[in-house]
């Protein structure tokens, strides 16, 4: 039996029809989803993250201050444990290190990263350290959109958005797993207004890929380990090149070999298919496929690899499609959810 907990938006502000975070059984034979619980404390449980023991599971409360810890029950139920109050608007995204001793969450209007200390039983402790990324101006900022880890889980890359005041760039922070310290190693600057959002990193931990929301193009960079550093490679778009029309790119994921690249496409609501050279690094698209509805804001693998989900948040379903060899495939089935905007298994 599997687990999937789905995060959602919730309030009328964001339009969303959410009514909190749920939890799914998926058989194992029919891969039917089955509601097992749905748990409302805080609004807007956005994106959730695990600790590394599948012990305990985090959530951030978008557009709020909020940041919930959960114990897993046997049955893959969820038990609040507690709530804290980080004092950064709008947290969007986070992750656990690789001692289990630390909650990294990135905020989007706080611009900021913060690290949480984990208590022996999944409860969140006091706030370690805060960096906050600079914007343009005295007392402005640049936007975090996303903490994603590099493979050994010693940086941290953080997409950061300009929206105006700050920098569109992707940020390298080498965190300090003993005392939960951050420290900046690189900024590269991507083009003006094109609005960095989400990064993968391949398993050879040197190939890595930026979607930008508002430039919607995909961006190739190598990274350096030793010293913390990336250089940019390669852009390719997002969008099909006889689409002449608007479009906010969103997610950005590798298929579980490595081989191939999928982002989604926001407003030409759609997935883009990209084939990695293994020795270079380069893309090259290779298709579209539509999400078969609104609002693409997440996509992510089973853990075998072979099905891709997609939460479109307008229409309130989950889409699963079939992945062999770069192609998706629909499988038939659709989860109906509101306003989907995360999905993480167990």
């Amino acid at each position: 039996m599997k687990i999937a907990y789905v995060g959602s938006r919730t309030t009328k502000k964001r339009n969303a029809r959410g009514k909190g975070l749920k939890v799914y059984q998926i058989d194992d034979i029919t891969n039917n989803w089955t509601e097992i619980q749905c748990l409302y404390n805080i609004d807007n449980p956005s994106y959730q993250t695990l600790d590394n023991n599948n012990e305990y599971l985090y959530s951030v409360h978008g557009d709020l201050t909020t940041i919930s810890s959960y114990k897993i029950l046997s049955d893959g139920k969820l038990e609040n444990l507690n709530q804290i109050d980080i004092k950064s608007k709008n947290p969007v995204f986070l992750t656990v290190d690789k001692k289990n001793n630390y909650l990294v969450v990135a905020t989007l209007q706080g611009g900021s990263l913060h690290s949480i200390k984990l208590n022996s039983d999944g409860t969140l402790g006091e706030i370690s350290d805060k960096y906050t990324f600079p914007g343009k101006e005295e007392n402005s900022i640049s936007y975090a959109h996303q903490c994603i880890w590099d493979k050994t889980k010693n940086y941290l890359f953080v997409p950061t958005q300009a929206r105006d005041q700050g920098y569109s760039a992707l940020n390298v922070v080498k965190f300090n797993s003993d005392n939960g310290t951050f420290t900046l190693t690189d900024t590269f600057y991507a083009r003006e207004h094109s609005e960095p959002r989400h990064i993968s990193v391949h398993n050879n931990n040197k190939f890595l890929y930026l979607i930008n929301e508002k430039g919607n193009m995909m961006t190739y960079l190598e990274f350096d380990e030793i010293n913390g550093k990336v250089s940019a490679l390669q852009n390719l778009p997002t969008l099909p090149e006889t689409y002449t029309g608007n479009g906010q790119a969103s997610a950005s994921i590798l298929s579980v070999d490595n081989l191939y690249l999928i982002g989604s496409n926001r407003i030409h609501e759609s997935l883009v298919i990209y084939k990695i050279n293994q020795n270079t690094g380069y893309m090259k698209e290779i298709g579209y496929e539509s999400c078969l509805g609104k609002t693409p804001r997440f996509i992510t693998f089973n853990s075998e690899g072979d099905k891709l989900y997609v939460a479109n948040e307008d229409s309130d379903t989950i889409i699963e499609y079939l992945f062999q060899n770069g192609r998706l495939t629909f499988s038939g089935r659709i989860i109906n959810t509101e306003s989907p905007v995360c999905i993480t298994f167990i």
